[in-house]
């Protein structure tokens, strides 16, 4: 059975303190306010710096929260929850808010911005590319099978000589110059001077 407490520890003290003090802000009563600001502007920064991670950013959300707790002090209602807790709450809200809406004109700052890379240099750049793709894999499949594959387990697949020999079970020797009479193929093929 759980045992009564008889006096409030220091978290629940302080809870206590700042439900009086926001009775007080509901009022209107500044000299409250300022006590108010002075025990939740730290720990406010603190989660919200947690979220955003941009100091300044930071800074401008915690006055946009402390405002909110001066504003709407009088919707506080400790059979909910404590002082704290309720002031922490607003503070993470509003700092999602800030990093969705970030977020979301970024997006709509992408989308809107031109695309710098699809110039008309860029698509003349990508058809050649495509070109020379086609090109190469119509002269990779003019190579014998054993060539074919030495070639591209070593220029497609990033394997090592020495790895392409143990893939295949053949010696390195054999690998080499498999790969190297390939690549003479490729080249005839291509057109290619080197």
């Amino acid at each position: 059975m759980r045992q009564p407490r008889l006096s409030p520890g220091p978290e629940e003290g302080r809870d206590q303190d700042l439900e009086g003090l926001l009775v007080r802000v509901a009022r209107g009563d500044h000299a409250a306010f300022e006590t108010v600001y002075d025990a939740l502007s730290a720990p406010v920064f603190g989660l919200i710096k947690k979220v955003l991670r941009d100091p300044s950013q930071s800074e401008e959300v915690a006055q946009e929260v402390l405002l909110e707790v001066w504003r709407t002090a009088s919707r506080f209602d400790a059979a909910k929850g404590g002082a704290m807790s309720w002031a922490m709450t607003i503070a993470h809200r509003r700092a999602v808010d800030r990093v969705r809406s970030e977020t979301s004109a970024a997006q709509r700052e992408q989308k809107v911005a031109p695309d710098p890379v699809s110039g008309p240099d860029d698509v003349a750049d990508a058809v050649e590319a495509n070109l020379e793709s086609q090109r190469a894999r119509r002269c990779l499949d003019g190579l014998t099978e054993v060539q074919r594959e030495s070639v591209k387990l070593a220029y497609y697949g990033g394997y090592s000589y020495p790895q392409v020999a143990k893939l295949l079970g053949v010696a390195l020797g054999t690998v080499k110059t498999r790969i190297r009479d390939g690549l003479i193929r490729m080249r005839d093929c291509m057109e290619v001077s080197w």
